[in-house]
């Protein structure tokens, strides 16, 4: 009796409290699609090199290698985007393509897999929903993980971290390196507006290290009774292989001899193209609903002839 006496009042709050619910759903997906149309996901591939102690050459023919990654670019404006990425590499080095003689006789060679993630932010000079293609640099923050090895002389792989080539833990005055490292990745490129929702880019990207042993080379030779001592044979092997090598010197160096040279760090650098798609939801210009001119201006953003 007394719910039927209030019924109607339940009813009308109920359906107000319904329609609430519904108008508020609905903000949330049209929120949610315009965040979603600033979202660029791509694709990226190229060349993956290493420059340190064991390559001076740039971009050097026989030891390059590749890369491949992929991408997540969110809008802060038309020409400010900030980008996340996985990339994957492979990098070496090795003194047997030194012009020095004496690199060559030290012998020494590396290489190692690279997993970097970074988020960086990137300027472009024009808005690429009003020209065809911009100039465009970026910058920003990083961690790569690493982990180098060699060969012995049968071809078998060996990692050099646990081997403390360097006396690193061995020494008090060197310490471990870890294999997970921070980087700082830096670069420039031009991206073309394929449509309004393609891009293309081309690329180059520097990562400033704050290591010198992606190569396992770094400052000088160890003690051999401490080394074989601490690490055992094997690692006394690859802390010193001019002894494998024509003219090379048989004996091992005595300790703090040079090996490497920990002034300057060591640093890797990726070249290549990246594709960017932007999903679009419903019609229109998509953008956060923003209202696009892409194909209103000409190649170099002159207006285009309406005849």
């Amino acid at each position: 009796m007394v719910f039927n006496q209030f019924r109607p009042y339940f009813c009308v709050q109920n359906k107000n409290l319904t329609v609430k619910t519904f108008l508020c759903l609905i903000f949330s997906l049209n929120l949610l699609f315009v965040q979603a149309q600033r979202v660029h996901i791509g694709v990226a591939g190229g060349l993956a090199n290493y420059s340190g102690d064991l390559l001076e050459k740039l971009y050097a023919k026989k030891i390059t290698n590749g890369f491949i990654g992929v991408t997540v670019h969110y809008e802060l404006q038309d020409q400010i985007l900030i980008r996340g990425a996985y990339n994957f590499a492979r990098v070496n080095g090795s003194d047997i393509y030194s012009e020095k003689p004496y690199l060559v006789l030290r012998n020494l060679s590396f290489e190692s897999a690279i997993s970097e993630f970074s988020v960086v932010g990137e300027y472009y000079l024009f808005n690429l929903y009003e020209r065809r293609f911009s100039p465009y640099g970026f910058i920003g923050l990083g961690v790569f993980h690493f982990n180098p090895y060699s060969y012995d002389s049968t071809g078998k792989k060996v990692f050099l971290k646990p081997l403390s080539t360097e006396g690193q833990g061995i020494y008090p005055n060197k310490k471990e390196y870890s294999l997970w490292q921070p980087t700082i990745p830096i670069g420039a490129g031009v991206k073309f507006s394929i449509t309004e929702n393609l891009r293309i880019g081309i690329e180059i990207g520097l990562r400033k290290l704050f290591t010198d042993h992606l190569d396992d080379v770094s400052t000088s030779y160890p003690d051999f009774n401490d080394l074989l001592a601490a690490r055992g044979q094997t690692a006394v092997d690859f802390s010193y292989r001019g002894d494998e090598v024509p003219g090379g010197d048989p004996v091992f160096p005595t300790k703090e001899t040079q090996r490497g040279g920990a002034e300057q760090k060591d640093l890797y650098y990726f070249t290549g193209l990246n594709i960017s798609f932007r999903p679009s939801f419903g019609g229109g210009g998509g953008g956060g609903g923003r209202s696009r001119g892409f194909g209103k201006k000409g190649k170099f953003g002159c207006p285009n002839n309406p005849l």
